[in-house]
């Protein structure tokens, strides 16, 4: 019998408070926080990286930037204007790059090996670039994903 596959979950902090979003990063049981924002800065306090990695160690819970994971520019302006078509094409685009490329490599390999997590901003994932990300790491490891929601 093989050995057990971890979910690939995904979670956005959009509406969240810090205590909330550990609160369903735990209940889940996830371990590590793979942040894919190409900036990971936010004006929602404590979500920017240093001090969101911080929160993270504080419950346990191991956090990695994947920057080669966020969407450019060009398609985070086509996102915020309504337009996703362009922001689709842009983003499928730049997973063809190979710091996107060597990134979702890192993202598969500890998918398998611990719980980890997909971050970004928006609340639904059908409006957020983690869902193509984690659907590419479904295709390529047979992972199921979760969509993790915090307790507004």
């Amino acid at each position: 019998m093989g050995k057990r596959q971890h979910h690939i979950f995904t979670i956005g902090y959009e509406g969240a408070s810090i205590p909330a979003f550990i609160a369903a990063l735990r209940k889940a049981g996830v371990t590590l926080v793979l942040d894919v924002r190409a900036i990971a800065a936010s004006r929602k306090k404590g979500f920017s990286k240093t001090p969101l990695a911080a929160h993270l160690a504080e419950a346990g819970i191991g956090y990695k930037h994947l920057r080669g994971l966020g969407t450019p520019k060009t398609g985070r302006d086509a996102a915020h204007s309504g337009d996703h078509a362009t922001f689709e094409r842009v983003f499928l685009a730049h997973m063809k790059e190979p710091e996107a490329l060597l990134d979702l490599g890192e993202a598969l390999a500890v998918s398998q090996a611990e719980k980890a997590c997909l971050l970004c901003l928006e609340r639904d994932p059908e409006q957020c670039h983690r869902l193509i990300v984690a659907e590419r790491m479904a295709k390529e490891s047979g992972q199921r994903i979760e969509h993790l929601y915090v307790e507004t």
